[in-house]
């Protein structure tokens, strides 16, 4: 007790003697005893406020397709390193993986949309934590939409279609349009066999033949392969309705 006071008299007595001097001794006076250790803080220390943390990613990721190779980094704002990611809810599509430092990689093994929530956390004590959920579709590397939808024209059906392969391959196509009556009887009313380059966008392909009377379901089937690769891609639709023709051949 007799050294604390010890130290405050001769504290007090320097800055006595400074104030005598003049102003600006007393105030330089008064900055030197604020900068003595309180507690054995270091001079001039100051507390880090925690800063907020922040997904950066859009919510809808980049599409895919099954056999493709993908890629995303997720990053954050804000926190103490290091981030730890993972997921919290909903599941990641099949082939893929989301490493502990926020990169997801793989190859999706089916079509479809995945919704999931991520969550990351800093390296801070106490640790932050914030979470986003995200959508990734992964879409059929081989696209088939009508382009003239399927119709009747007296005693013929006929239409077509189109077809693109935004795939990384050349695909050995093949290409089959049947016309199934209501006895389950299907007839041929179009086929190709041809290689579709990889980055074809919007090829026709048109089908039609004369049909019987009846009423016809139009069914469309295109099969893609990647023959060194094993890979095989099928995309199919039909007609919601059989389609009558009324004119026999």
């Amino acid at each position: 007790m007799a050294k604390i006071s010890s130290k405050l008299r001769t504290a007090t007595s320097l800055v006595v003697l400074l104030c005598s001097v003049g102003m600006a001794g007393c105030q330089l006076g008064l900055a030197q005893a604020g900068n003595e250790r309180v507690d054995g803080q270091e001079p001039g220390a100051t507390a880090v406020g925690e800063s907020s943390l922040v997904i950066e990613n859009d919510s809808e990721l980049p599409d895919t397709y099954p056999h493709a190779h993908y890629e995303v980094r997720f990053h954050a704002r804000g926190g103490v390193p290091v981030l730890h990611w993972r997921v919290e809810r909903g599941a990641l599509p099949p082939g893929f993986k989301l490493e502990d430092n926020g990169f997801l990689h793989g190859e999706a093994e089916r079509t479809g949309e995945f919704q999931f929530t991520l969550a990351v956390r800093d390296g801070g004590s106490p640790q932050q934590g914030v979470q986003k959920g995200f959508v990734l579709r992964v879409r059929s590397g081989l696209i088939l939409n009508w382009s003239n939808p399927a119709r009747v024209n007296g005693n013929r059906i006929e239409g077509s279609v189109t077809v693109a392969n935004v795939t990384p391959d050349d695909l050995d196509l093949t290409y089959v349009v049947m016309a199934v009556a209501s006895n389950g009887r299907a007839t041929a009313i179009g086929y190709q066999h041809f290689v579709l380059r990889r980055g074809t966008k919007g090829m026709e392909l048109p089908f039609g033949e004369t049909l019987p009377h009846g009423g016809y379901v139009i069914h469309v089937d295109v099969v893609g392969e990647v023959v060194p690769k094993k890979l095989i891609y099928r995309e199919r639709m039909q007609t919601p309705g059989p389609l009558q023709v009324n004119v026999g051949p």
